[in-house]
């Protein structure tokens, strides 16, 4: 770990000054880029599964940027604008401060590491939201409020209650290109968890014909329906987005061989 470079995670903040704002106070928060590096310490070190760290922050930040402004293009209201009066780009801070702040919970154990996120993020929230200047105290509140919200249901059984909620769901498992699944899983186990994520080559989101997001998947075998059956189809069925998104999953060119063979 042992690194003092601060991670960038590039986030498209297009025309929002707020979000510009939350993003130079993320590149410049040590002890939250620290947070990041003590999960995958846990995660990948010791208990020898797949990254929860900074890669997996980057992707679902931008993931669930994305996500959001499509739905908000096709008329999907967030529901801090419907509930609190506030703006789209507000909805945007919330997505990406509980992008930031959902898996920290692992420097304690990944075990429940939902909770323990929600226990830790208050602080970090209250520091990020200080290089915002525009927010009055009830605003700060409310983001807080609504990224808590966010970072407790991420978790697959629990339900959201907000669009933005949602999305940081639906964001969070869409990580799982080239061995990247969210089911977690042994490094060079042959499990059907290993070889599934492993057979997901591309994950795309865009603007979709019939709904307001298409998701399109590339698969290199067909192991990988595993990956959207046991973990993208429960978090998008509760994610209380399922009726705004259509998945589209193909396998490219000659199913690829992962496993040569097997003993028991």
């Amino acid at each position: 770990m042992g690194t003092n470079t601060m991670f960038d995670l590039s986030l498209p903040v297009g025309g929002n000054a707020k979000l510009a704002a939350l993003h130079e106070a993320i590149k410049r928060h040590t002890r939250l880029q620290t947070f990041w590096q003590c999960s995958n310490v846990i995660a990948v070190d010791r208990l020898k599964i797949n990254d929860h760290g900074p890669v997996h922050i980057k992707i679902v930040c931008n993931m669930a940027l994305k996500l959001l402004r499509l739905l908000v293009e096709r008329g999907v209201q967030p529901s801090v604008v419907k509930d609190h009066g506030m703006t789209p780009h507000d909805a945007e801070i919330i997505v990406v401060l509980a992008g930031c702040l959902h898996d920290i919970g692992h420097v304690v154990h990944r075990e429940r590491h939902e909770l323990f996120s929600v226990a830790l993020a208050p602080p970090l929230i209250d520091e990020l939201l200080e290089a915002i200047p525009d927010y009055t105290e009830r605003e700060r509140a409310v983001l807080a409020a609504e990224t808590l919200h966010a970072i407790w249901a991420h978790d697959t059984p629990v339900r959201p209650l907000t669009v933005e909620a949602g999305v940081l769901k639906v964001a969070d498992a869409l990580d799982m290109e080239q061995g990247r699944a969210r089911i977690p899983f042994e490094r060079g186990s042959l499990t059907i968890h290993a070889v599934s994520a492993l057979s997901i080559e591309k994950v795309r989101v865009r603007q979709g014909e019939t709904k307001p997001i298409c998701i399109d998947i590339q698969m290199s075998n067909s192991a990988g329906i595993f990956q959207l059956d046991n973990l993208l189809k429960p978090k998008l069925l509760n994610s209380g987005l399922a009726q705004y998104v259509e998945i589209r999953a193909e396998i490219t060119g000659e199913e690829k061989k992962i496993v040569t063979h097997y003993e028991l």
